[in-house]
């Protein structure tokens, strides 16, 4: 194994762990990550809860989202998400599936996710929110459980880092597996506080939003390397 790939499982076990402890995912949700210098490929554990990933538990999967060596083993009936975008985001080389619980409110509720604070400048262009319907029809089990379903989900997150799965959930991605933890965290945070922030504003008064230039600012100034290791070590008990 090499020294890269083995940095990118011991990163994905992180990841696991991480948005585990920070209230992001249960027992549902998953990470995957591009296979270094490996354009076709994604690692992905095998179906558990991501609290209890390790090491042994990751698997290596090509973009239609079979597996290289299932030897027998479960796999997540919703790794289509993660096949499908990897084929459409060149950029993506990492992606986060979850169900985090303030975020769900802001796909059904026809209120559009917006950004609240500087840590969640990613938000200010924009998040989607993906209908199965328009898809698979009124008797949906919201799963994106085959290829087809997996493609229009990548087609609705277009060039964006995230969309909302109206009933379900979110998708997050980011060109690092560092990035897209820290995305999740602050997505969920971002959710969580836009909802307080209207509350308190009361009926038709306005919450003042980041701009989407200040946005991009904040973006450019983020690189969320210093929450990355400070989680990454507590994660893998450093």
């Amino acid at each position: 194994m090499s020294d890269a790939l083995a940095t990118t499982i011991e990163d994905l076990v992180a990841a696991n762990r991480i948005l585990a402890e920070q209230g992001v995912v249960d027992g549902y949700g998953h990470v995957s990550a591009r296979v270094p210098g490996k354009t076709d490929r994604y690692l992905l554990s095998r179906s558990l809860a991501p609290a209890s990933v390790t090491g042994e538990d990751i698997m290596e999967f090509d973009l239609d989202s079979s597996p290289v060596d299932q030897r027998g083993r479960q796999m997540y009936l919703e790794r289509f998400i993660h096949g499908e975008i990897y084929r459409k985001r060149p950029d993506v080389q990492a992606v986060v599936h979850h169900h985090s619980p303030s975020v769900i409110p802001f796909g059904i509720a026809g209120v559009p996710l917006q950004a609240v604070y500087h840590m969640s400048g990613f938000v200010a262009g924009g998040i989607p929110v993906y209908e199965i319907r328009d898809k698979d029809g009124p008797a949906t089990d919201m799963l994106i459980r085959t290829g087809p379903l997996g493609r229009s989900l990548a087609d609705v997150l277009g060039v964006k880092p995230a969309a909302l799965m109206r009933g379900h959930g979110a998708v997050v991605v980011a060109p690092s597996v560092s990035l897209v933890v820290a995305r999740c965290v602050y997505l969920e945070m971002n959710a969580r506080l836009q909802m307080q922030a209207m509350q308190i504003a009361g009926p038709g008064a306005k919450v003042n939003y980041l701009t989407p230039e200040e946005g991009v600012a904040a973006v450019d100034s983020n690189d969320f390397l210093r929450a990355w290791d400070l989680w990454r070590k507590k994660a893998l008990g450093q």
